[in-house]
């Protein structure tokens, strides 16, 4: 197999693997979201002036709790902006997405492990849109 081929292979599992990521915040199922975020992932966001920073012990409670875009009808803003790697079991992904007014922008660390992509952290930024 080719680099190049080798390289299309390893971006389309990434983003295979992002379809959980998605499909979990849309649908506020950890299930889905324990797929791919690691156990010990880490999730952060500084967008309101302090740092708020949660292991998955305390991020999922949350989505669990919160009612999903899904039960809202609202339209989904799903994108991979880009994938980049670091060699063949490290990438670093940015994506795009939307809970109720807030428009996010994720910037994901995942790594393979036992053949899976798994996200080792999350910090991302949101913006509020208007309605």
């Amino acid at each position: 197999m080719s680099a190049v081929a080798d390289h299309a292979t390893t971006y389309a599992e990434v983003a295979h693997a992002l379809a959980d990521y998605f499909d979990g915040l849309y649908f506020s199922d950890t299930e889905r979201l324990s797929r791919i975020f690691h156990p010990q992932a880490v999730y952060a966001c500084a967008t309101e002036g302090e740092l708020l920073r949660l292991t998955m012990e305390e991020y999922f409670p949350i989505v669990d709790k919160r009612p999903s875009p899904a039960s809202r009808s609202e339209e989904r803003f799903d994108r991979i902006v880009s994938i980049e790697f670091a060699g063949p079991v490290t990438a670093f992904a940015k994506l795009n997405c939307a809970i109720g007014r807030k428009h996010f922008t994720d910037f994901l660390t995942l790594v393979k492990l036992d053949g899976r992509w798994k996200i080792m952290a999350k910090v991302f930024h949101f913006d509020l849109q208007s309605n």
